[in-house]
């Protein structure tokens, strides 16, 4: 069922946009501000790398668990009611969290925001995608949208850092009650329901055998350096890593409707999407945690002081987000993708001589570099992923993409963490920055692949892949006459 743009007035559509773009704003600063309060959280909780590494992944972990279960979910029971229990839930885990106890309880109620964040931002543009019907609209709508995703990114550091310095790190999670409160409020007076006429099946096989993949490999690359790579439980860890994801493949093979459709993966520019996203969001989450520890536990910054550095790097992945997208439309995925990949590795590369003393000025440079590639890797990657798709299987393929996007962060800030950590010695102030060095080879190896990735995957041979697999998943009707 559809929302017809004449049953909706002009104002009303508005209001549901500006309704959809605050669930967008509070999940999106989340990731910013909570990246800026792991120092002080570190040291209230008495926590170590691999208890901060647990704040951020244990978050993006279920995220990336849950986001296509809870977009079938809205075309099944209905989208709003759907986008109402992710508000309840975000809001009520992040209450929990600003209570928490001990490091434990916190990654507890991480993991529950987590939950109601996945209902949020894959629902919510099923929502404005069917309020907005008319294709101009619609698209102007998807571009506001899109746009909050950088608004929330410079915004981040500067809430984030000010709140940190003057009330404490359990305020940042006290922002999202009152815009959670009023999203519900306004969302059960003018958002309109609306579900799929065919929704898909659920397969909870699949979602299960998705969870536990992920959920042992984070573990076993977080817990690695503690624990020892080689001890029974880390062993383990990957063994049961490996078996269920041989047992996803066979299984999700042989489903009518997968969850993950492998046929999918015949497609280069999809595989190549779902790759670049990895690399990127892995990037970025390497890239928040090793410079929040720098900034704050290493050169002394205050929460503030250290959101007011990394405020160009936001600010010009909001400049660029949207400049990606138009660059996209006119000329491609290739150009933003080559860009996004020379950016990313240019900035990491100059962070691997990072000493305690680096001069501002230089530190500044990188993350606008670091702000620039990532600014422009965005757009394309949910264009390359849906490169020769049939329509009916484009929102699929976009939530394929967003998913990778929330594994890249969880693989990022488990693999960047843990191999900071086996490379430190001494305490974190005198040992961490040389550490880092290698972190910052690995943020560097993940912009090469970008480059390299979209250069391989956006030509004429990688598009008539694409286009293969799209007749491979509806064949076109064969006219009756047509032979003879």
């Amino acid at each position: 069922m559809r929302v017809d743009d004449g049953q909706l007035t002009r104002s009303r559509r508005m209001l549901v946009l500006a309704i959809c773009c605050m669930s967008l704003l509070i999940v999106g600063l989340d990731v910013t501000v909570v990246n800026l309060a792991l120092p002080s959280i570190q040291r209230e909780l008495h926590a170590k790398v691999s208890g901060l590494q647990w704040v951020i992944a244990a978050y993006t972990l279920v995220l990336a668990s849950l986001l296509t279960l809870s977009g079938s979910t809205g075309d099944r029971i209905g989208r709003r009611r759907t986008f109402q229990a992710g508000l309840a839930t975000f809001t009520a885990g992040s209450l929990l969290c600003s209570l928490a106890p001990s490091l434990g309880a916190l990654v507890a109620f991480r993991m529950l925001q987590a939950v109601g964040g996945s209902m949020l931002n894959p629902v919510a543009l099923s929502i404005i995608t069917n309020t907005f019907t008319e294709p101009r609209e619609r698209a102007r709508a998807i571009g506001i949208w899109g746009a909050v995703i950088g608004v929330s990114m410079a915004l981040g550091p500067i809430i984030g850092g000010l709140l940190v310095t003057t009330v404490g790190w359990r305020s940042i999670f006290w922002v999202n009650i009152p815009v959670g409160l009023a999203a519900l409020a306004l969302t059960a007076l003018f958002v309109p329901e609306s579900r799929a006429p065919r929704p898909r099946r659920v397969d909870p096989p699949g979602q299960l055998l998705v969870m536990a993949t992920l959920a042992t490999l984070v573990f076993s690359i977080i817990e690695g350096p503690g624990r020892g790579w080689s001890s029974p439980a880390i062993l383990g860890g990957f063994a049961a890593c490996a078996a269920c994801a041989a047992g996803l493949a066979a299984w999700e093979s042989r489903r009518a409707e997968p969850l993950l459709d492998p046929r999918f993966f015949r497609s280069v520019p999809f595989t190549g999407a779902t790759v670049i996203a990895v690399c990127a969001f892995a990037a970025m989450g390497g890239f928040l945690l090793l410079s929040t520890i720098y900034l704050q536990d290493v050169r002394g910054y205050s929460a503030l002081h250290a959101g007011l550095f990394m405020l160009p790097m936001a600010t010009m992945t909001a400049l660029c987000s949207p400049l990606s997208g138009r660059i996209v439309g006119v000329r491609g995925p290739r150009l933003p993708l080559a860009g996004a990949g020379l950016a990313l590795t240019a900035s990491a590369v100059t962070l691997t001589r990072l000493a305690p003393g680096t001069p501002p000025g230089s530190l500044v440079v990188s993350y606008l570099l670091f702000g620039l590639g990532f600014g422009l890797v965005n757009a394309p990657i949910t264009n390359t992923a849906v490169s020769g798709m049939p329509s009916a299987q484009a929102g699929v393929a976009a939530a394929i993409a967003s998913t990778s996007r929330q594994i890249g962060s969880s693989l990022g800030v488990a693999v960047i963490g843990s191999a900071v950590v086996s490379a430190m010695t001494g305490p974190l102030r005198a040992g961490f920055t040389a550490a880092s060095h290698v972190g910052w080879w690995i943020i560097a190896g993940c912009g090469a692949a970008i480059l390299l990735i979209g250069l391989g995957t956006t030509g004429r041979w990688a598009r008539r892949t694409a286009e293969r697999v799209a007749e491979s998943l509806f064949p076109p009707p064969v006219e009756i006459g047509a032979r003879g």
